[in-house]
């Protein structure tokens, strides 16, 4: 299971949008006030250590790029909430989100088309 900080996660979201860079790259991609570079540095070494992240040589300077695609981290921690917070039940996820205000009816018809496609494969690759 792939646990990231806020900051570490911060770096990916930077690397997934750019692919790869230098630390000064992904400086550049945050807001004013920039980090510091040695904090963004420790931050990426950190990921390293994880075997999150991963780098090419040149010379003196590393070329940093994602081992993990935004997408496996998504449905990692997707199910860990789901896991965690509604009992490995995805029902009781959808009944959180429909008992919430911020829904509009729009958002819940395209949650419906969206959901029948799903069945509708479902039962496709069944047969």
């Amino acid at each position: 299971m792939i646990i990231l900080t806020k900051a570490e996660e911060k770096i990916m979201q930077i690397l997934w949008k750019i692919d790869e860079g230098y630390i000064k790259d992904i400086q550049s991609e945050f807001p004013d006030p920039k980090p510091p570079y040695n904090s963004v540095s420790t931050i990426v070494r950190v990921l390293v250590k994880k075997e999150i992240v991963s780098f090419k040589q040149y010379g003196n300077t590393y070329l940093y790029y994602p081992l993990v695609s935004k997408e496996e981290y998504s449905k990692t921690q997707m199910n860990t909430l789901v896991r965690k917070y509604f009992n490995n039940s995805f029902k009781s996820v959808v009944n959180f989100f429909s008992e919430s205000d911020e829904l509009s009816v729009d958002e819940v018809d395209e949650v419906l088309k969206m959901l029948e496609e799903i069945k509708k494969q479902k039962k496709e690759s069944k047969n």
